[in-house]
């Protein structure tokens, strides 16, 4: 299939729901999507097989694929299935069917890449969904404001805890430090026309990628255009308090040899002139060019908070590489 966009080969970094967001915008305009996870989940059923298995955390791979799944009726059932969660209270309760099925056919077949590449098939999935590192990995963070003093910094380990700290995020580092990429993740970059970091969680889903240094030396040497989507609102625990500014900052502190070539910013964003002067400067210091486009609508939950919009992303990350 062939899209108008011209986007021949896209790949999106990320995880959990920013990233899912990301590749169903992808579908839309490019002819072949890769996915690239963050593989630091250590919380509910991904964090218990993780545990009990020592396997790569399935969740935000599962999330991943079932974004890319083929939207026939047979596909959808087997996604909605894949999607589903155990209720009760035994051993199953609460973990997803697909969470399972991944870890059988890694059981099966001895590595993950090929188990991931099977539920692709299995659920007709429009491209590839691989893990950034085949190692599981565990994000430290440095938080301050956990003690009296606020000048105390602490050490934080485990996404989970990271993600929900009352504290404020200064830095996160992997444990293992500088793993290893995942087959074919290089590559991926590599060949690209365009790679889209964001949106998600700024320190456990956006960060961790660039840490990884293969990756980075990846999306340092590729001839693709990085584009960066920006979050709609700043993340209790992670970033709350944060300018728009601020994320960027952070990324150039965690990855000084990354640079991007456009930032993706919906108008209604609250930014001041000051912060959106602000925000241009920052992004020139990535050597970015700021892209103002309608990417979000109100969600339809009741709750009125915006949301990322497939078809308006998609529109805009077609224009971003025009």
């Amino acid at each position: 299939m062939t899209h108008d966009s011209g986007i021949p080969s896209l790949v999106a970094l990320g995880g959990g729901h920013g990233l899912s967001a990301t590749l169903r915008a992808a579908r839309l305009v490019a002819d072949h999507v890769t996915a690239v996870v963050t593989v630091a989940d250590d919380g509910g059923s991904s964090g218990r097989l993780r545990r009990e298995l020592g396997i790569l955390p399935p969740g935000d791979l599962r999330m991943a694929l079932c974004a890319l799944a083929a939207e026939d009726d047979e596909k959808a059932l087997l996604t909605r299935l894949f999607q589903h969660r155990y209720g009760g209270t035994g051993a199953l309760a609460g973990h997803a069917v697909g969470n399972l099925v991944f870890a059988g056919l890694w059981e099966l077949l001895g590595d993950p890449v090929d188990a991931l590449d099977a539920v692709g098939s299995i659920l007709g999935v429009t491209g590839r969904v691989l893990p950034m590192s085949p190692v599981a990995l565990d994000i430290a963070a440095e938080v301050v404001g956990l003690e009296a003093d606020p000048r105390v910094v602490r050490t934080i380990i485990g996404q989970v805890a990271v993600a929900t700290t009352p504290g404020s995020v200064r830095r996160v580092t992997l444990i293992p430090a500088a793993p290893p990429a995942a087959e074919g993740v290089v590559e991926a970059i590599t060949e690209a026309d365009l790679v889209v970091l964001g949106p998600g969680s700024w320190f456990t889903s956006v960060i961790p990628n660039v840490l990884v240094p293969e990756i980075a030396t990846a999306l340092k040497r590729t001839a693709a255009t990085k584009a960066l989507v920006l979050n709609l609102a700043p993340q209790p625990g992670e970033t709350a308090g944060f300018s728009a500014e601020q994320h960027l900052h952070v990324l150039r502190q965690h990855a000084p040899e990354v640079d991007i070539d456009v930032l993706l910013v919906d108008p209604r964003m609250p930014l001041s002139a000051t912060e959106r002067e602000h925000l241009e400067r920052a992004a020139a210091g990535l050597g970015a060019r700021v892209m103002t486009a309608e990417i979000a609508k109100t969600a339809e939950d009741g709750t009125m908070r915006p949301v990322h919009d497939p078809a308006l992303l998609a529109s805009a990350l077609a224009d971003s590489v025009r």
